[in-house]
């Protein structure tokens, strides 16, 4: 709740969601649509302050009711040409993403990073089981 606050506090913008990933050192707010800039502030200050004040990597996610455009949203900064999402009866449901051609390191990210990111609010959000990549 203290990491909300001070969220909130910093950004003057209620998060849908917070994850504190301790296996990569970095907290992750989900906001609603439209609020990714005014929560990341001119020039990135709100990121800068939240990342002096919690000591932590920042993330923000823009929140969708589409998993599809949920999942893209997530995987920000790569192009995303395109997500399905295929629901498996008695099975988890899994998500396939098409990236841009040499989108790929950077859909991953550095030690994972930006598909960890994906997985963990795919399946925290739509109980999406795994989000698998390809380039074109």
């Amino acid at each position: 709740m203290k990491t909300i606050n001070v969220f909130i506090s910093v950004t003057k913008i209620s998060p849908k969601d917070c994850i504190i990933d301790k296996k990569l050192d970095r907290i992750i707010f989900l906001v609603g649509r439209g609020s990714v800039g005014t929560a990341i502030g001119r020039q990135g200050l709100h990121i800068k302050k939240l990342k002096s004040i919690l000591a932590k990597d920042i993330e923000i996610v823009e929140d969708d009711e589409k998993p599809e455009r949920f999942i893209k949203n997530s995987l920000i900064p790569a192009i995303v040409e395109k997500v399905v999402v295929v629901r498996r009866k008695d099975k988890h449901d899994l998500a396939f993403v098409t990236i841009k051609r040499g989108q790929r390191g950077l859909a991953i990210g550095k030690d994972g990073r930006n598909i960890e990111r994906a997985r963990l609010l795919a399946k925290r959000h739509f109980d999406i089981e795994n989000v698998i990549i390809s380039d074109q």
